[in-house]
C-alpha cells in the first residue's frame, strides 16, 4: 500500500512538471504577461505621439494659421509691410578701465 501512495505521488510530481516548467507553462505565461503589459504601455504611448501628429496635419490641411506661425517661428519670416525688430539681450554691462 505505501509503495502505491509513493508511486502515485511520483506519478503526480511527474505530472505537475510540465504544467509549472515546461513549454507553455506558468513561468512562461508569467513571462509573456509582462511582455504584454509592456508593449500594451509602449502603444500608449505612441498613440498619443500618433494623436499629436494626426492633429496637427489636420491644422496644417485646414488653415494656415500654423503654416504661418511655423514660418515666423523656424524660418523668421515676416509679412509685407511689418516692421521687424530685433531685440538683444545685452550682459551686465562691465565698465573697462
Amino acid at each position: 500500500m505505501k509503495i502505491l501512495t509513493v508511486t502515485l505521488g511520483l506519478l503526480l510530481l511527474l505530472i505537475q512538471y510540465p504544467l509549472w516548467f515546461g513549454k507553455g507553462g506558468w513561468k512562461q505565461v508569467m513571462s509573456y504577461r509582462d511582455a504584454l503589459n509592456t508593449q500594451i504601455e509602449r502603444n500608449e504611448q505612441v498613440r498619443s505621439i500618433n494623436a499629436q501628429i494626426k492633429a496637427e496635419v489636420v491644422d496644417l490641411k485646414t488653415g494656415l494659421d500654423e503654416i504661418e506661425e511655423s514660418a515666423r517661428s523656424d524660418l523668421g519670416m515676416i509679412k509685407d509691410g511689418e516692421v521687424f525688430f530685433k531685440t538683444l539681450d545685452n550682459p551686465s554691462s562691465t565698465v573697462s578701465n
